[in-house]
């Protein structure tokens, strides 16, 4: 496959003419992971058989669509590339009601494409989750974080008190941890996450 050339959508449209919009999505998710994890994103390319080229298209279009003056807020941009969600379903966290909208991503069969969706279709909160009654990891030490194993909110119920910390993108989270380390002496770490899919550690 090549990026689309002739006849291709208007920038801002979300992917390339080529590529469906779930796959598109993929590589936009992709796209911000490759700055920690180039080994595992070229991987990833390689088993959807699409190119370096066409990852960073998808992820222009996507970008533009967000910030174009013209661009629908809310869960729209997510539906277009998407589609219908597998499940939507009203959620409770604090005082505020949320729309949680789900989507399979075959990348990651054991996880979802999470939307929480604040009244006046806001976007609260976007990123990878497990998926129901899919096992995850068993995490007890610093080795058993492995890149793309697991979830913001395994890793802050596994090491808890976990401390949430800036991220250096929108779609980038940290928590500060203490965990056992390999021979069970405590660690303090900082996890980075992307789209809520863990992404390395650093010593904290």
């Amino acid at each position: 496959m090549s990026p689309a050339t002739d006849n291709a959508p208007p920038a801002g449209s979300g992917t390339p003419s080529d590529l469906p919009g779930p796959l598109a999505f993929q590589l936009v998710l992709l796209r911000r992971m490759a700055d920690h994890q180039p080994v595992l994103v070229e991987n990833a390319l390689r088993q959807l058989r699409v190119t370096r080229a066409q990852m960073r298209e998808a992820n222009r279009r996507w970008q533009a669509r967000m910030h174009s003056p013209r661009a629908r807020a809310g869960v729209q941009p997510y539906r277009a590339l998407l589609g219908t969600p597998e499940t939507v379903a009203t959620r409770r966290i604090g005082d505020l009601t949320c729309e949680a909208l789900t989507w399979p991503i075959p990348l990651w069969p054991d996880l979802r494409f999470e939307v929480l969706s604040a009244p006046g279709d806001g976007v609260w909160n976007a990123w990878l989750v497990r998926a129901p009654g899919a096992p995850g990891p068993d995490l007890r030490t610093t080795a058993d974080l492995a890149p793309w194993s697991c979830t913001v909110d395994e890793v802050a119920r596994a090491f808890p008190p976990a401390r949430p910390m800036e991220g250096s993108a929108p779609t980038r989270w940290r928590l500060a941890c203490t965990a056992p380390g390999p021979d069970g002496a405590p660690q303090d770490v900082v996890t980075e996450f992307t789209w809520g899919l863990f992404q390395r550690r650093v010593e904290g």
